[in-house]
């Protein structure tokens, strides 16, 4: 259980943190980055919700609601920080608490998710542009951090083992963000058309 009773505690004050194992290392060490990123998405995701509708389909066969599956999301995503701030995802049969992980369920409800969404779409002939309405705007902001979050840890898995289903799971939620984002732009009749060199000619 998470018992929050003081706020700060003056310990990072020169520049380190603790990960989840208790072991010190500095505020821009990579792990600590990317689990950062997680974080920064999650906030993104609350403001989407400010503007996701609650109770309604967002797909044709009613197994989609959007506010419910984003809070899905923002659970997710503390999992992921819980995950990534745990060093030691090959040791984890020798730990005496067994370390939250994200599993390959998680992954795969996201791509069970990302399939429902396409079916409401039409294929696209052109890329799209970030914008539309309010929600599918804010959508692709969650997109474009989610995949700094996924560049930055791959960058950690370089040096140090992560575990592969969180990997997946960040892989994934940015195109699940794409395709909610084309959805909330009446299922992509009103996604913003890129048109290459539109502006080229003076």
């Amino acid at each position: 259980m998470v018992v929050l009773s003081k706020i700060y505690t003056r310990t990072g004050d020169a520049g380190d943190t603790a990960l989840g194992d208790g072991m010190r290392v500095r505020k821009d060490a990579a792990r600590v980055e990317a689990y950062g990123t997680v974080d920064e998405t999650n906030a993104t995701v609350g403001l989407a919700r400010l503007h996701a509708p609650k109770g309604q389909s967002a797909a044709p066969d009613g197994a989609l609601d959007m506010d419910a599956r984003l809070a899905a999301i923002q659970n997710d995503l503390f999992d992921l920080g819980a995950d990534l701030c745990r060093p030691g995802h090959d040791r984890d049969a020798e730990a005496e608490y067994p370390p939250l992980r994200v599993t390959e369920a998680q992954v795969t409800r996201l791509e069970h998710e990302i399939d429902t969404m396409n079916t409401a779409l039409t294929p696209l002939r052109s890329f799209v542009l970030p914008g539309g309405s309010a929600l599918a705007a804010q959508l692709h902001l969650c997109r474009v951090v989610s995949r700094r979050a996924e560049r930055l840890t791959v960058t950690l898995a370089v040096n140090e083992p992560v575990n592969p289903a969180a990997l997946r799971y960040l892989n994934r939620l940015s195109d699940w963000f794409f395709c909610a984002a084309r959805i909330a732009n009446d299922n992509g009749a009103a996604d913003v058309l890129w048109v290459p060199g539109a502006n080229r000619e003076g």
